[in-house]
């Protein structure tokens, strides 16, 4: 699988034409007054041009028209892009019901995968047919719906586009051009589409993207015929897939519907949660391109892209709980789930029974033990101690399940989860290395067994476990950090008061503050970190901080700063219109 170097030079090409088209398209629109205008159920706050569909359309087949072999090779999907640009430009100028828009790309659909791809007729290609027009319906209305904030549909797609190009390149053969020119015009339209945007794609834009990167999925699996490819197009599209299914589903617990928009989607949780509109894109391109860069390795290199793959739809599902815990319905998130009659056992086995902890770590132990065989052998080496893998695996589940669960692990809150709980997780994972190893000895001998292998898992789970358990307060710290609507403060006082209430800043969203840097005139404390967050000077720098770090306010954090220090502080913050609180602390 290599990519031809001309695909680099349609790339351009198309970024090229579509910028400048975008640029000229954007003209028109303002000129004829066409813009999107703000609602509550969208995220833009001011009114936009669109139809940048055109645009794009212009780039990818502009940089097609010096391609080997021509355009006649790319007609199918050529067809299904511009079949679903008239249907986006008609939803644009009437909008369309969620039902009309399912129908039209699943007749679409239907015309790809039964007149443009060759099936045998027989009940399992029959079957597959019809898993083919769902998978192509739904990714096509997934891009559409993931135009939702600046630049992520038209990001994601780029991304999408050309990992397809690279990874099914055998596969597709000249649809792999059309996929280069597609991320090609995509990159190009970012330079007006990005935050803030200058012109939206518009429904022909998105519902036509959709429809090229759905059929050429559904072309490179079909061709491919094998699980891993399968598994290699959902990686590539990941966060459309994710988006869309996570979107779907919390509607469906709120008692929302699950057709009508709002502004409850992924990359709005993200910003509601702490992140700015430029970060929160960013997040998502990066789960894009790790979805790719995985796809790629399961089929080049199956022994590293396997059990990162595992390790992706774990770190998925970490993501998942993490946004889901973010309001998005005005206090009514889960509230069909709440009025359900099975609610009172599914509390039990949330809170009481600890279900989701323990489902999350059999996923873990089954994908470390894994990988440790993955790590340790190789080869004919692999196949023939994979055996043993299977038939140890149930033994290794229940021994180490037990071991976490007699260490205390399930006692511990992830909210507050950190170093101090280290000891916990070395225990429960110490204790599983040694009931395994006993286990396997007495049942099997410990025949076809390597030592390195249970020490290279217990590592693998360690690190497995510290990073799920942890996950939930560092997505929460860095959101903090970047927060646009957290006042960054600065603390006097770096010692045991000063602590508390950066810790305290830090677990406490409601307060809407930010610990962004320590003042202590103690020397040894300088240029250190404590708690997370760096000490940067004493009282004579004062001033220079409170310009670096961008300060909005300075607390001090302990009844002895006070006379002179005090004072001094007042008048440095009251010569820069810098409000100062102190912390008070009593006991009763």
């Amino acid at each position: 699988m290599t990519l031809d170097s001309g695909f680099i030079v349609v790339f351009a090409i198309a970024a090229a034409v579509t910028a400048a088209a975008a640029a000229g398209v954007r003209a028109a629109m303002l000129s004829l007054g066409i813009f999107v205008a703000p609602r509550p159920d969208r995220w833009h706050r001011s009114p936009t041009p669109t139809y940048g569909g055109v645009a794009i359309l212009a780039g990818v087949l502009v940089a097609l028209l010096g391609v080997p072999g021509g355009l006649e090779p790319l007609l199918p999907l050529l067809a299904v892009g511009a079949a679903l640009f008239v249907a986006g430009w008609y939803d644009d100028v009437a909008p369309m019901s969620a039902l009309a828009k399912m129908v039209s790309s699943l007749a679409v659909a239907a015309f790809f995968v039964l007149t443009l791809t060759t099936f045998r007729a027989t009940p399992w290609q029959a079957s597959m047919i019809v898993l083919a027009i769902v998978w192509f319906g739904f990714i096509d209305n997934a891009i559409n719906l993931l135009d939702n904030m600046d630049g992520l549909a038209a990001g994601v797609s780029a991304i999408a586009a050309t990992a397809m190009a690279v990874v099914f390149h055998d596969e597709l053969g000249p649809a792999a051009w059309l996929l280069a020119a597609l991320g090609g015009a995509l990159a190009g339209f970012l330079v007006w589409n990005r935050h803030p945007a200058k012109i939206f794609m518009g429904n022909c834009g998105s519902f036509a993207i959709g429809g090229i990167l759905a059929a050429s999925s559904t072309l490179a699996v079909a061709r491919a015929g094998t699980a891993t490819a399968a598994a290699a197009a959902a990686l590539i599209l990941a966060v459309p897939i994710f988006d869309t299914t996570f979107v779907v589903l919390l509607r469906r617990l709120a008692g929302r519907s699950t057709t009508r928009g709002n502004i409850d989607h992924t990359s709005h949780r993200l910003v509601s949660a702490g992140f700015s509109e430029p970060k929160a894109v960013t997040i998502l391109y990066l789960a894009g391109a790790g979805g790719a860069v995985i796809a790629y390795l399961i089929r080049s290199s199956p022994t590293v892209g396997w059990p990162l793959a595992a390790a992706f739809v774990i770190a998925t599902l970490m993501f998942v709980l993490y946004l889901a815990r973010v309001p998005a319905y005005a206090g009514q998130d889960f509230q069909a789930l709440q009025h359900a009659p099975f609610a009172p056992l599914l509390s039990d086995l949330t809170f009481r029974w600890h279900a989701g902890e323990v489902l999350l770590d059999l996923a873990l132990i089954a994908t470390c033990y894994y990988a440790a065989y993955r790590i340790r052998f190789d080869g004919d080496a692999f196949v023939n101690f994979l055996p043993s893998f299977s038939v140890s695996l149930p033994a290794i589940l229940g021994c180490q399940l037990a071991a976490l669960y007699l260490s205390g692990l399930y006692s511990r809150i992830w909210s507050t989860f950190g170093l101090h709980d280290l000891s916990t997780v070395l225990r429960g994972v110490a204790g599983g290395l040694v009931l395994s190893v006993l286990s396997v000895t007495y049942i099997y001998k410990f025949e076809r067994f390597s030592r390195s292998v249970f020490l290279i898992d217990a590592v693998l789970l360690t690190v497995a476990i510290l990073a799920t358990r942890s996950s939930f307060r560092i997505l929460g710290r860095i959101a903090a950090r970047n927060s646009p609507q957290r006042r960054r403060v600065a603390i006097y006082g770096a010692g045991t008061l000063g602590q508390l209430l950066a810790r305290e800043l830090q677990a406490n969203p409601t307060w809407a503050l930010n610990p962004v840097v320590f003042i202590d005139d103690e020397r040894q404390k300088r240029s250190r970190r404590i708690v997370g967050v760096p000490v940067r000077g004493s009282l004579a720098d004062l001033e220079r901080v409170i310009r670096s770090q961008s300060v909005d306010e300075v607390l001090l954090s302990s009844p002895a700063i006070n006379g002179r220090v005090e004072a001094r502080v007042r008048e440095v913050c009251a010569a820069l219109n810098i409000p100062v609180r102190r912390l008070y602390v009593d006991i009763r």
